[in-house]
């Protein structure tokens, strides 16, 4: 890795030459290796976190025909942000390596607590939990793994389940007219029945009969399915044929038979199994949410929602001058330059700043920060939303009891001039149908009453336009 990496200094021990990969991480230990890449232990040279770094060899993913691949799994781990799934941090290239920055899981793989023989059940039931969560959440953002098994259940030092390796993972847009998948994938003593039929597969059904056998296999410390010879292990799992062992109880026993149910039509469902009696001792709801682009855990005890003082101000300050000197207790709002209007508008057409494009909203005010804020914690709380506020950006975060997961939503204040801010609304994270209810129903109309009027739109435009038709004296991008 010649060309990613530099010489580094440490002041105490003196000039040595130390791997840092594009001047950002220094590379460790191998931890492991397949076909086409290699996985370090890593450290970030700045912030001192530690990270594993995959590694992928272009020539050999254009050669194998790859690419497309690897750029799904890059969009799949981007699109299923949760606690129990492995993180990836970033993705960096060179002309002839691909680098993942990923979580690092110190705990190794589940596979090897469960070669040591069966768990206790209470521990099999928290690890089936925590990967039920999981495989509820990607399902719900039309994510298929088809390769769960212990291997790729990882656990970090707190003991808890990360699911890893979506390599085979598949998303609904890959559906074929049928409305199933056709590609036989998975591992054999994991893989459903319907999969070996070679007819076209449910892909959210093939997942819970592998969280089936999981599960089987943690609380037994064997497979429900296996035979020396392979042939005769898939006419065990296309029959369904398995035996519980003594020690599992009733409820266990139901609920392995309807998650092995060799029909997909009658199999239990993610929010079933959520409802099941034997699931749900001591299952908790994981509490979380994304703030600068990174995942954020909600202790059990944060139930108090963040919020700022009330502040007094004299009815003789205008707000104008309330917004020059900024509110007590909040920064002024970040400024809006000609560069960042050119990157909220496609081209200079400037109307596109005040319009509703995607998973994005934005709205003009001539409100205070304090109202905006105030306005936007109303809303929150008609929907039973909580809310997080840093600065002048404001978290709305939806209810966690629902498989799809939790409905995020960032409000964040730009001034545009000293009079007029501009409220930029995305969606963080949840079902964006569900994102474009709330913003038709609650949002839009909650705010209606601090949007400006469409003429006063019109002469910020004209204003704002000015300015950056006046860009000459700025370089070029060859300069």
């Amino acid at each position: 890795m010649a060309e990613t990496t530099t010489s580094v200094k440490n002041s105490k021990k003196g000039t040595r030459n130390q791997q840092l990969l594009l001047g950002r991480y220094e590379i460790g230990k191998l931890l492991g290796h397949g076909t086409f890449a290699k996985v370090y232990n890593a450290r970030n040279a700045r912030t001192g976190e530690s990270v594993a770094i995959k590694v992928l060899d272009k020539e050999k993913i254009m050669k194998g025909g790859l690419m497309a691949h690897i750029k799904r799994e890059i969009s799949i781990l981007r699109r299923v942000r949760h606690p129990n799934i492995v993180q990836l941090y970033e993705v960096m290239a060179t002309k002839t390596k691909i680098f993942f920055v990923m979580e690092l899981i110190r705990g190794g793989e589940l596979f090897n607590k469960v070669a040591k023989g069966r768990l206790k059940e209470e521990i099999a039931r928290k690890y089936f939990q925590q990967l039920i969560s999981a495989v509820g959440f990607c399902h719900a953002r039309g994510v298929y793994h088809r390769d769960l098994k212990p291997e790729n259940l990882l656990l970090d030092e707190n003991g808890d389940l990360k699911v890893s390796d979506f390599g085979l993972s598949a998303v609904s847009d890959q559906i074929q007219q049928d409305g199933l998948f056709h590609t036989f994938c998975g591992t054999p003593a994991y893989v459903a029945p319907e999969v070996l039929a070679r007819k076209g597969y449910d892909a959210a059904k093939v997942d819970i009969w592998s969280c089936g056998v999981i599960l089987f296999v943690l609380m037994a410390g064997y497979l429900p399915f296996h035979d020396h010879n392979i042939m005769a292990m898939y006419k065990k799992i296309y029959r369904g044929e398995f035996r519980c062992p003594r020690w599992f109880s009733p409820e266990l026993i139901r609920l392995l038979t309807r998650l092995l149910d060799t029909n997909p039509e009658t199999r239990i469902t993610i929010p079933e199994i959520m409802e099941n009696k034997w699931f749900k001792k001591g299952f908790k709801h994981i509490k979380f949410y994304i703030e600068d682009d990174k995942l954020c855990s909600v202790p059990d005890d944060d139930d108090d929602v963040e919020s700022l003082s009330d502040q007094s101000m004299s009815e003789s300050e205008s707000e104008m001058e309330v917004r020059r000197r900024g509110i007590p207790g909040l920064p002024r709002p970040a400024s809006l330059n000609a560069f960042d209007i050119i990157s909220f508008s496609p081209g200079f057409d400037l109307s596109g700043l005040f319009d509703e494009r995607g998973d994005e909203t934005r709205i003009v005010s001539g409100a205070p920060v304090s109202k905006i804020i105030s306005k936007l914690e109303e809303i929150a709380k008609v929907v039973s939303f909580t809310v997080r506020k840093k600065d002048c950006r404001v978290s709305l975060e939806g209810s966690r009891e629902g498989v799809k997961g939790p409905l995020t939503i960032a409000a964040e204040i730009f001034e545009l001039t000293p009079s007029l801010v501009v409220v930029e609304v995305k969606k963080k994270g949840g079902d964006k149908v569900e994102y474009e209810e709330f913003c038709s129903r609650e949002l839009r109309p909650g705010l209606q009453n601090l949007t400006l009027e469409e003429k006063d739109d019109g002469a910020i435009i004209a204003a704002d336009a000015a300015v950056i038709a006046d860009c000459s004296h700025l370089p070029s991008d060859t300069e």
